[in-house]
């Protein structure tokens, strides 16, 4: 049972995260008022996933953030965010975390987001020994409109990202959750022409409609295209959709961090923050992501450690 620890320097809010949590998912919730709370309570006991708010007394998010990543590198962070701390968690997630969840959409957004990195730290932890010796891959995938096959292949990639020299051992999940962000793009704003979900009436049925055009003409015959690149110095993905594309120009570097989950421009700012270089061809419907080694490793560290 993961062990979720919650940080909010607001009783209400720590127990109203910590309780749609516990609604859905079987967990353990602790608590904590602010990010040295945070940082004793994790020297005691390690959560698997770190879930602050962003604007808090004593240390706030972004800093909770770096001393994390320094201390706890194995423990993603996830990010709450409220009107008006959308520079903080931009810069937040460029040092480091995980993912966010703006407060306004906590009942809707919380809980699949919290999902999807636990997912991706279990398989990061479980990872294939023989990936350490990876020397070089060069694959190319063609996807249905599929979502359980964009998760796969996500998972598989990250796997591969072990012959990488990385930060810390959350940058595969990062790099991992990005790829899985430019697919998911690929999937709803490009092949099946979805739009932001601001304009349904809620998640489910955002996805159910996704779903049902994922067997509809035209969409039916569009695939997704994943041209993966990976050795031990540099990692370069290349996402493509059968879609007509968008004018990736008007969306700003920031992005709007107030988005909810599947609205074009928060994927882009999570793979612009996590990425060392994210590109789009003109029409925009192929996006370039690459990743570089950390600086000042050595290939040789890389075999054992990575």
């Amino acid at each position: 049972m993961p062990n979720v620890l919650v940080v909010d320097d607001s009783a209400v809010d720590r127990l109203m995260a910590g309780g749609l949590l516990e609604q859905s998912l079987p967990c353990h919730i602790s608590y904590a008022a602010n990010g040295k709370e945070a940082l004793a309570a994790m020297a005691v006991e390690r959560p698997d996933i770190l879930l602050a708010d962003i604007n808090m007394p004593v240390m706030n998010g972004l800093e909770l953030v770096t001393a994390a990543k320094s201390d706890f590198p194995r423990v993603p962070v996830i990010l709450m965010t409220a009107l008006g701390s959308e520079d903080i968690a931009a810069e937040a997630l460029r040092r480091g975390a995980a993912g966010y969840v703006p407060k306004a959409n906590l009942n809707k957004d919380l809980l699949p987001t919290v999902r999807r990195i636990l997912e991706a730290a279990d398989e990061d932890r479980a990872h294939p020994h023989m990936m350490h010796f990876l020397d070089f891959s060069d694959s190319r995938f063609v996807l249905r409109n599929d979502m359980a096959l964009i998760k796969s292949l996500a998972s598989h990639v990250q796997q591969m990202l072990r012959c990488m020299p990385l930060e810390d051992e959350t940058e595969r999940v990062r790099v991992g959750i990005a790829l899985e962000e430019a697919m998911l793009n690929a999937y709803y704003h490009g092949n099946l022409e979805m739009g932001s979900r601001r304009a349904a009436p809620d998640r489910e049925a955002y996805v159910r409609i996704a779903n049902q055009r994922s067997f509809e003409p035209p969409y039916q015959q569009r695939r997704i295209r994943v041209h993966a690149k990976i050795d031990r110095d540099e990692a370069v993905f290349i996402i493509g959709d059968d879609g007509q594309g968008f004018d990736h120009a008007k969306l700003a570097y920031r992005a709007d961090l107030s988005e909810s989950e599947h609205a074009p421009g928060r994927g882009i700012n999570l793979m612009r923050s996590i990425m060392d270089e994210v590109t789009f061809n003109d029409a925009g419907n192929e996006v370039t992501l690459i990743k570089r080694r950390a600086p000042d490793d050595t290939d040789d560290s890389a075999g054992e450690d990575a």
